[in-house]
């Protein structure tokens, strides 16, 4: 489907030779996978997924990253889990209804493959500094003239760093839910025309 966004992207200070990319949210999606009663995994994704992405065209490790997730588009295929995990025992959807990240610094080459990105990642109220490794997956130009890359990621975080610390421990040893997150995002921008500066 052709991208409906029609106007500028405004150039961030520091920034006026990059271009600008927006997240796609019909083709872009976070999932996550822990081990429930130390045996199995849950997995489950975030449906809503947006943001911008700022690339510094003659330095590349210079990225700016703005994304949000709205936490009520959780989904782990299951009604009364969602709605748990939507309750104040984990993301408490109500008061704290965006999940954000925005990065920090990069390092490697993102045009040469393989690179980490690092940023504040905040959930809850509760920001930490998280590092995902990036793989660039191509770009192309899609049949309606628009740019488009496509980027995967993987991280792993403690989830009671954030504050999510429901649990309920097992009467064989262990605890119903892991602390470990297994995250695993998949990504696909389309290039904004972007303003001329001042």
């Amino acid at each position: 489907m052709r991208s409906t966004s029609t106007l500028p992207a405004p150039v961030p200070g520091g920034l006026a030779g990059g271009s600008s990319w927006k997240i796609d949210p019909a083709h872009s999606h976070v999932e996550f996978a822990v081990r429930h009663l130390m045996i199995s995994s849950v997995k489950g994704a975030f449906g809503n997924v947006q943001g911008t992405v700022w690339v510094n065209e003659s330095d590349a490790r210079t990225v700016l990253v703005d994304v949000v997730i709205q936490v009520a588009s959780i989904d782990t295929r299951q009604e009364q889990r969602d709605a748990h995990l939507r309750s104040p025992d984990f993301f408490d959807a109500a008061k704290f209804s965006t999940i954000t990240f925005r990065s920090r610094r990069v390092q490697g080459a993102p045009l040469e493959g393989r690179f980490r990105l690092t940023g504040d990642l905040t959930i809850r109220g509760v920001t930490r500094e998280v590092t995902l490794d990036v793989s660039p997956e191509g770009r192309l130009t899609d049949p309606w003239g628009d740019e488009r890359e496509g980027f995967s990621a993987h991280a792993k975080i403690d989830r009671t760093d954030f504050g999510l610390t429901w649990n309920q421990a097992l009467e064989t040893g262990g605890v119903l839910v892991s602390n470990e997150v297994k995250i695993s995002i998949e990504v696909e921008l389309v290039r904004q025309a972007t303003q001329a500066p001042a």
